[in-house]
C-alpha cells in the first residue's frame, strides 16, 4: 500500500510539475503585458508623437514593397498585381542576358567605387582643415563657401556644368583655348563623363557632409591635446596621434553606409547631364530602371532590377557591417 501510495504521489507531484512551467511562462506573460501597457500609459504622449513618423514608414516604405511581387510576374496594368502570371526568375535571367543591364551595372560598381575612393576621405581633410583654422572669421566664411553647394538644386548644379563646359562659351575651353588647344565638347566624350560627375559630387556635397566628421572632432577630449602640448607634439602630430584616431568610429560607420550605398548614384545628376552618345560610361543602374519602367513600360523588369539593387545593397552594409565588428570593434549594430 505504501508502494501505491508513493507512486501515485510521484504521479501527482509530476503532473503538478508539468503544469508549472505553463503556469510559470503564463504568468510571466501576463506580467510582461502588464510592464508594457504601464509603460503605454506612462508614455503615451511620446508615441502620440511619434505616431505621424510611424504612419508615413507604414504607407510609403513598408505599404509599397507590397508590389515588390511583380519582379516576379507578367505585370499587366489592366490585369494588376493579383491578376498577373507569375513568371518566377524570367525577369532576372533577362536582365542578365542584358547587355544594357550588365553595361549598366559595370558602370554603376566603377562610378561608385572611384566616388568611394576619391569623394569619401574629401569631407574628412576638410574637416581636419577647419579644425587647424585658428581665424574664427575667415574658418566661418571658408566653411559657408563649401557648405553653399549642397543646397543648390541639382538642375542648377547641371547648368552650372554644361556651360563651364561648353565648347563655344565655356570657361573650361577659354582656359586651355590660351594654351593653343582646340575647344573639346566634354559632355558628348564618353571618356570625360565620369570625371566630371565625380567632381562635382565632390564639389556639391562634401562640404556639407564635413559637419559630421567636424561634429566628432568637437566631441575629441581637449585635455589630450594640452597633454601633447606638454610632451612637445606640434598640430600635426595631433593631428595624426590625437583626432584622427578619435574621430575613427565615426568614419567606420560613416564608410559603411556609404558602402551601403554603392549602387545607388547620384540618379538626378545623370539623367540631366548624360545623353545617348555617353551611354557607354554614363548609363547606371538607376537609370536603365528608369528607361525600361516609365519609358519603356516594363514595370516588371524595372521591378526585378531595382530589387536586385537592393538586395545586392543590403548583403553589402551586412557585410561591411560584420567585417567592422570583427576588425575595428565598430559597428551599426
Amino acid at each position: 500500500m505504501a508502494n501505491i501510495s508513493n507512486s501515485s504521489s510521484d504521479r501527482s507531484d509530476g503532473a503538478i510539475a508539468g503544469r508549472t512551467p505553463s503556469g510559470g511562462q503564463e504568468s510571466a506573460f501576463a506580467k510582461r503585458l502588464d510592464r508594457i501597457q504601464m509603460h503605454l500609459r506612462r508614455e503615451w504622449q511620446v508615441y502620440l508623437m511619434l505616431a505621424p513618423t510611424i504612419i508615413w514608414f507604414l504607407l510609403f516604405l513598408y505599404r509599397p514593397m507590397y508590389g515588390l511581387q511583380i519582379a516576379f510576374k507578367d505585370y499587366s496594368v489592366f490585369l494588376g498585381f493579383e491578376g498577373s502570371p507569375w513568371v518566377g526568375f524570367e525577369h532576372f535571367q533577362t536582365l542578365f542576358q542584358s547587355d544594357q543591364f550588365l553595361r549598366a551595372l559595370k558602370n554603376t560598381v566603377i562610378i561608385s567605387s572611384l566616388t568611394l575612393v576619391f569623394g569619401f576621405p574629401m569631407p574628412i581633410i576638410l574637416a581636419l582643415m577647419f579644425n587647424e583654422i585658428l581665424n574664427e572669421t575667415f574658418k566661418r566664411t571658408a566653411q559657408t563657401i563649401v557648405y553653399l553647394p549642397h543646397f543648390i538644386s541639382s538642375v542648377i548644379i547641371a547648368g552650372i556644368i554644361i556651360t563651364a563646359f561648353s565648347p563655344s562659351a565655356g570657361i573650361v575651353n577659354t582656359v586651355i583655348g590660351w594654351f593653343g588647344v582646340e575647344p573639346i565638347y566634354f559632355l558628348t566624350k564618353p571618356e570625360w563623363f565620369r570625371p566630371i560627375f565625380i567632381g562635382a559630387g565632390i564639389w556639391q556635397e562634401a562640404g556639407f557632409q564635413s559637419i559630421v566628421f567636424l561634429a566628432a572632432i568637437a566631441g575629441v577630449n581637449p585635455s589630450l591635446y594640452e597633454s601633447a602640448v606638454v610632451d612637445g607634439a606640434n598640430r600635426w602630430q595631433m593631428m595624426w596621434k590625437i583626432t584622427i584616431p578619435c574621430i575613427m568610429p565615426t568614419i567606420i560607420i560613416m564608410l559603411i553606409i556609404r558602402i551601403g550605398n554603392l549602387l545607388e548614384v547620384g540618379f538626378e545628376m545623370i539623367i540631366l547631364l548624360y545623353q545617348p552618345a555617353t551611354y557607354q560610361t554614363a548609363d547606371v543602374i538607376n537609370t536603365f530602371i528608369y528607361r525600361q519602367g516609365l519609358i519603356g513600360g516594363q514595370y516588371d523588369l524595372a521591378a526585378a532590377a531595382g530589387l536586385f539593387n537592393a538586395v545586392v545593397a543590403f548583403t553589402l552594409v551586412m557585410t561591411a557591417n560584420t567585417i567592422s565588428k570583427r576588425v575595428s570593434k565598430t559597428s551599426l549594430w
